[in-house]
């Protein structure tokens, strides 16, 4: 069996340094907000291409902690991509805001800059996109409405280390972007993890406040915050991991190339491969009408699969309120979508028994 991801076999290459990173925590007896954040935030702001990098606990709390420190008034609508993660979405919940549905472009499958504008009230605050499977969303277009309706543009870009847009780095685009660095991510810690990256200096530091609940002098609170700091055991991990990440994603490009010209399925519909040398390629997600019967297939032949995301959030039942919401193209992508096994770790002679199961699935 190919597995869809060996995270054992991703971390191998950097076990030892991260064994020598784990002691040199433990041994500094220093465990939250210390030397090994500071020099990692400095590290991934470079990288990034950013002024700050504020590290947080995960992703999900990075998109929270920057709506936050938007000080929105309730009620404000927040444009969000109709087709991605709950996790997106969750943060303009908890803080009473309320998310607009848009559907994204088709071939794509990102948040489409011609229907936001349609999507726009004089309610409406912010725009988050979310630059799926390691692909960065069209900003120009986007941050050239935000500028013409004084709206901010938050980057939810946890599937998106190192990707690029017309020459610049994700992390350097939007207002604030998020990230993740749950361990399946392209730079993945061995827990959860996060980090805000924003050229914002205002906004930074409102931030570095409220992820230490309201302070930066203890016992002096300057904000109502809350509690999302990235560890020093994490961050110490994640900086032995940075130096590679390039390296990984030119080999997720390299088998991002080999899919996209030998794939030749019937009816499958590959992602678009004009800009390869932009995208992360976290995930390569190829859409079928037959997926059930696919997914089965390939398993049979020793090839693990995974479905991102079966089901799109108005559909959930911790959204039961948009359960009545029309969203036609959404709603097929969430029932077509495969994703097939992407990774640094991944042979050539994987690939190539991959790609030749999936050709063959015509026959069957």
């Amino acid at each position: 069996m190919i597995p869809f991801l060996d995270l054992n076999q991703v971390n191998a290459p950097y076990l030892q340094a991260i064994e020598d990173a784990s002691l040199r925590v433990i041994r500094s007896g220093w465990f939250i907000l210390g030397n090994e954040l500071k020099s990692f935030e400095k590290a991934y702001a470079e990288y990034c291409e950013a002024m700050h990098c504020i590290g947080v606990a995960n992703g999900l709390d990075a998109i929270t902690l920057i709506l936050l420190a938007l000080d929105l008034p309730k009620d404000s609508e927040i444009i969000v991509p109709a087709n991605t993660y709950i996790a997106s979405v969750l943060p303009v919940s908890y803080l009473h805001l309320i998310p607009v549905f848009v559907e994204p472009n088709p071939r794509t499958m990102l948040i489409d800059p011609a229907l936001i504008e349609q999507a726009i009230t004089p309610r409406t605050k912010v725009i988050i996109t979310v630059d799926l499977y390691g692909r960065s969303c069209e900003m120009a277009p986007i941050l050239d409405l935000a500028r013409k309706y004084d709206l901010k543009v938050v980057t939810d870009a946890a599937q998106a280390h190192g990707a690029t847009y017309e020459g610049r780095k994700v992390g350097s685009l939007a207002d604030a972007t998020a990230f993740s660095f749950y361990p399946t991510k392209n730079l993945g810690a061995l827990g959860d993890a996060g980090a805000i990256t924003t050229n914002d200096d205002a906004l930074a530091e409102k931030i570095r406040y409220l992820r230490n609940y309201g302070s930066v002098i203890r016992y002096q609170n300057e904000y109502q915050g809350i509690n999302s700091r990235l560890d020093e055991m994490q961050a110490a991990i994640l900086g032995v991991k940075l130096p590679y990440l390039d390296g990984e994603n030119r080999r997720r490009r390299e088998i991002a190339v080999r899919y996209l010209k030998e794939l030749k399925c019937r009816d499958l519909v590959l992602p678009p491969g004009d800009k390869v040398s932009d995208d992360a390629w976290h995930l390569f997600v190829v859409r079928h009408p037959r997926r059930a019967d696919l997914i089965a297939y390939l398993d049979r032949y020793g090839v693990q699969t995974n479905i991102h995301y079966p089901q799109p959030i108005h559909k959930q039942l911790a959204y039961k309120e948009y359960k009545d919401l029309h969203l036609p193209l959404t709603e097929q992508i969430h029932e077509q979508v495969i994703s097939l096994p992407l990774n640094p770790v991944l042979t050539d002679d994987e690939v190539a028994h991959i790609i030749q199961i999936v050709n063959q699935f015509d026959l069957q």
